[in-house]
């Protein structure tokens, strides 16, 4: 049985990254994390065209299927080198760099392009819009083509097993034949759990972070509550709203329950106290605190670039993943090969670090070569989008080690201690 690793070396603390210099394609340098990608654009890949429908984990069959996708880097000779990022649930394929024109970077650009914990000098880095999602891949706002309308309630009821499936077909289409890696946080991670069981073959190594193998009956809760916020919107008209207005109250609401579980209870302290906000009027029942400024700024704002249906199916989708599927967890873990790094965070209550070590003691169990750190944080979930040394410095040697054991030359491996 491998021994559990600890990664225990610090990382000096994160300077401020200076603003891009959008108009230029040469990215800006950053001693500690790095350069940006630059300009990068979506791309998009269709299968499943019929009669070769994908099969579902439900038996219903789906398509054609288009996947939107991002690259980073170049896939080396031996097509050896590819990492596939799995996206939280509001994420998206835009993982990294700035589309022309735009300002703001991918959701963790931190993290991936040259000299980053992934490595686009040495790593073709993928990342796709998942099944059911609303920015580019089919889900329930895209056109049905049986019926030249948007699918709406119509579209079939999506798993995390689904998403994978078809990430797989988008990897067998970049004719890449193993990943070297897996890497997500919260459904992302879930993602990766996923790939690791269902998959084991066609990945080298998993990151797993900040998730669990399925849903408590409390995180389930919190998610039917925003689903019931957007179906009790009046514009939801059984999710067949496309043409008219959305049911953006609704689906704000839902962000807003969703923003209070990412936070922990020290970082809202922290952000906001109990000080008034810019609108506070003691005389009516108007926004008074700065926390409600907050998630209603949050919440106006997602309902921008999100679709409703979407937040509905891919929240049923994480609340019915259960990788175990009924079995011992070790048992489902039993012979897979891949190395796995396991990182929690301290403060994060939606996704405690005890559903993280149950993951790591049935890797334990089953044989798994497994790295664990539970990093210090007040962050909350948050943390795995924010704690950009930590995740940089853990994922990075790990990474390390994992190229190096596959017969590939580089720097040096991280200190590990056995416990």
């Amino acid at each position: 049985m491998s021994a559990l690793r600890l990664l225990s070396k610090k990382v000096d603390k994160r300077t401020e990254v200076p603003q891009q210099n959008i108009g230029s394609s040469k990215p800006l340098l950053t001693p500690e994390l790095g350069h940006s990608v630059g300009i990068v654009e979506t791309h998009y890949s269709q299968f499943a065209l019929p009669p070769n429908e994908l099969v579902l984990e439900n038996g219903e069959k789906l398509g054609p299927i288009t996947v939107a996708y991002e690259t980073y880097g170049e896939l080396n000779n031996q097509r050896s080198n590819a990492i596939l990022i799995l996206h939280a649930l509001s994420g998206d394929a835009h993982v990294a760099g700035f589309y022309k024109g735009d300002e703001k970077p991918g959701w963790w650009d931190d993290m991936i392009g040259p000299g980053k914990a992934f490595d686009t000098n040495k790593y073709f880095v993928i990342c796709s819009n998942v099944l059911g999602g609303c920015k580019g891949t089919t889900g329930p706002s895209s056109v049905n083509p049986k019926t030249g309308k948007r699918y709406g309630l119509d579209f079939p009821i999506i798993s995390i097993s689904d998403m994978v499936n078809v990430q797989k077909h988008l990897i067998d289409h970049l004719k890449i034949d193993q990943l070297l890696s897996v890497a997500g946080g919260s459904m992302g991670g879930m993602q990766v759990l996923e790939w690791l069981t269902a998959h084991p073959g066609r990945l080298k190594s998993a990151i797993v972070i900040a998730t669990a193998t399925k849903h408590s009956p409390q995180q389930i809760a919190f998610h039917e509550v925003g689903r019931q916020a957007i179906m009790a919107d009046s514009h939801w008209r059984d999710g067949h709203y496309y043409g008219g207005l959305p049911p953006a109250k609704g689906l704000s609401v839902a962000r807003m329950i969703g923003h209070i579980t990412y936070m922990s209870k020290i970082s809202m302290a922290e952000k906001f106290g109990r000080r008034a906000g810019d609108n506070a009027n003691p005389h009516k029942l108007s926004l008074g605190f700065q926390v409600e400024e907050y998630l209603h700024n949050r919440g106006n704002n997602f309902v921008k670039r999100f679709d409703a249906n979407s937040y509905l199916y891919i929240t049923r989708a994480i609340d019915s993943f259960d990788v175990s599927r009924g079995k011992e967890l070790y048992e489902v873990f039993k012979g897979i090969r891949a190395k796995v790094l396991v990182l929690a965070f301290k403060s994060d209550w939606l996704y405690p670090a005890s559903q993280s070590r149950e993951i790591v003691k049935a890797c334990k169990w089953a044989g798994i070569d497994t790295t664990f750190c539970e990093i210090e944080s007040t962050y909350g979930h948050d943390a795995f989008l924010l704690e950009v040394e930590e995740e940089t410095h853990l994922a990075k040697h790990f990474l390390q080690r994992v190229f190096l054991d596959n017969g590939a030359t580089g720097e040096h491996q991280v200190l590990q201690y056995e416990i």
